[in-house]
Formats: structure tokens, sequence, C-alpha cells
């Protein structure tokens, strides 16, 4: 570990000027790209959401996944919850319920739950592989090329497949974390790679913290044909990905897909703010390809299928008034902590950069 860390530390000891160069290029590009979104108009909240398709009555809706040229359902099974379930049967059968009902995009960590979620998610696939667009992301938090390739293996091997179809840089959260993953011999050389061994068929990043971090992954101008983030009716009004990050990846072609959409716990339902199902019908009347959900029970298997499957998308109008009604909990981010506390930041990605864990921090 610590030798890891302290290839960390070399990594980011690159020239003075040159590091300086580049913080300014990015902070350039991020008030050049708020500045058109708001000069836009909020074109993120007045876009359409991706064309639909496979809509019958019994089917969950499909969206293009950017310029991939696959189409994806329009929910997805996310992959922490599922580690965190009572055992590995249910883990199983909500993974075959899912697919049997038509989920196809499924979700994934190289560290959720100790390898648990991507062990189980694999005993699941068995026999439905061919059904499902599979991610999972790598989780090198700064560590090199070397150490994302060996994880892509345990990845395969735990998902029990020969191949991923998207492989996204995990919890891009910490200010010097582009610098890292683009480094020489980090882990964005580790993407292409994977691409080029057949192991990967497309590749990303994925964050919850900042959206001033995004942008600066995007102006490294990488050919990145996914970008993960928070997109809620919360996020609208507070240190919003929506607002600030989604016009960009719409100018790019860049497929979005959306998560924590409840807040990340559900709080906001819990606390009678909104519905989970107007909640979940906001977050996919964006243009998102998918919104990743946190399943832990049949229960909630079941509302979300049955959310997708009758999925109308709300009007402009319909949006706006959300919005507004949830501005005035939004102020303080109180219902979306992973972006104002530590507690949504993983154990690996705070110890690789020296953090403490989050049970010894305040907050």
């Amino acid at each position: 570990m610590v030798d890891q860390r302290r290839q960390n530390e070399q990594s980011q000891a690159a020239p003075e000027i040159e590091r300086r160069s580049l913080i300014q290029a990015g902070l350039a590009f991020a008030g050049r790209v708020l500045a058109d979104s708001v000069s836009r108009g909020q074109i993120a909240s007045a876009a359409l959401p991706s064309q639909i398709t496979n809509s019958g009555a019994e089917q969950i809706p499909r969206r293009p996944l950017g310029k991939t040229g696959e189409h994806v359902s329009i929910i997805g099974l996310g992959g922490y919850h599922l580690g965190t379930v009572q055992s590995r049967e249910l883990a199983v059968r909500l993974v075959q319920e899912a697919v049997d009902a038509g989920v196809t995009f499924l979700d994934n960590a190289w560290e959720y739950n100790d390898h648990r979620s991507e062990e189980w998610m694999g005993l699941g696939l068995q026999g439905r592989r061919d059904k499902v667009f599979l991610m999972s992301k790598v989780c090198t938090h700064g560590r090199d090329k070397k150490v994302a390739m060996q994880q892509l293996e345990e990845s395969l091997k735990r998902l029990g497949t020969d191949h991923l179809d998207l492989w996204q840089i995990h919890e891009v959260i910490y200010e010097n974390d582009p610098d890292l993953h683009f480094a020489k011999g980090g882990v964005v050389e580790a993407l292409d790679e994977a691409k080029k061994q057949g192991k990967v068929r497309f590749v990303g990043f994925t964050g919850h913290k900042s959206p001033a971090i995004h942008l600066k992954m995007l102006a490294h101008d990488y050919p990145f044909d996914t970008v993960q983030m928070p997109l809620n009716c919360f996020d609208a009004t507070y240190r919003s990905f929506e607002q600030q990050v989604l016009p960009e990846l719409q100018r790019r072609g860049i497929a979005v897909l959306g998560m924590k959409s409840l807040g990340g716990d559900g709080q906001p339902i819990l606390y009678g703010v909104v519905r989970a199902e107007e909640a979940l019908r906001y977050a996919m009347s964006l243009p998102v390809a998918t919104t990743i959900c946190g399943i832990d029970s049949m229960d909630v298997l079941h509302q979300n299928v049955e959310i997708a499957r009758g999925f109308k998308p709300m009007s402009p109008q319909e949006m706006q008034t959300l919005r507004e009604r949830c501005r005035p909990s939004s102020g303080d981010g109180h219902l979306e902590l992973f972006k104002t506390t530590k507690k949504y930041d993983g154990r690996v990605g705070r110890e690789e950069h020296g953090y403490p864990p989050p049970e010894q921090l305040p907050l």
C-alpha cells in the first residue's frame, strides 16, 4: 500500500508549469460550459428524452446508448445494493427476475461489498449473459494500469464472462483524480488496452461529488462512450450535474447514465418530500440512456419495473413544477448526502488517497 501511495505521489510530481496550465485549461473549459448552459436557457432541462423503443404494454422501454449503436433498458439494476441483501439466493433471484422482466442494463464495480456484488451478479447471470448489457467499474483510485488490468481479470472471473460491455472508471470524486487517471501509465491507458484486447467494448467514468470534477475529466477530450452521475429532482437546483454537465455530454454525444434518482438512500421519500414514482419518472424524463436503481428487495424490483413499463416522460412544465417544489428542500444538500458528506465515499478510494475512513470523521 505504501509503494502504491508513493507511485500516486510520483504521478502527481509533474512540472509545476505543466500542472498549472492543465488546471487553468480545465477551469476555463468548465467556465465556458457553465456559461453556455446558462445562455442556452437551461438546455438540459428543456431537452427531450432520447428516443424510446420497445415500448409495448408489458415491456420495459429502451433507449440508445449514445453513439454506440446499443439500446438499453430505461432502468438499470444497481450492483451495490445487490451485494447488501440478506442472502446469495435472494441476490440471484433479483438478477434473474430483473433480466426476465426486461431489465438489460446491469451495473457493478470491482470493489462493491468486498467483491460480493460481482460474485452474486455472476451467479444470477448464468444462462442469461447474452440478454444483458453488462457494466462494471475499475477501482484504481490513482493506481496504475497494471492494477487496473488485474482488476479487470478479477471482475470478468467473478461475473462469469469473457468481456464487459462497458468498463468505467469508478468514483471520480477527488480534485486530483483527473490528473491521476490521465497520468502516464494510469488507468486511462488500461481502458485503451482492454478495448484492444477485446475484453471491453465501451468505456466511461462515474462520480457523485462535483460537477466541476466531471468537467475536468471531459476537458481531456478522451473519447468516453458513457458518463455516470447523480440526476434527480433535487440535483436540478443544487450543485447541479443536470445544469452543468448534462448539456456538455449532449453536445459531445456521450451517453448519460443517471443514478441516485431517490437521493441515494430514499430519504426524500421517507420524509414525504416526493413520491418514488414521480422522483424516478423525473430522472427518466431527462435525456439519459438509463437510470440505475438500487434494488435490494423483490418489492422494490416490482415497483421499479411497473414504473418503467408504464413510463410516460414528464412535460417540461411538469419537470419545472417538481423542481420548484423540491427547491426549498434542496438548498443545503441534506437530501443528497453524497455531495455534501463523506458518507458515500468508498473506503478503498479514501485509503488510496491517504484520507481517514468516514467513521473517523465528524460527518
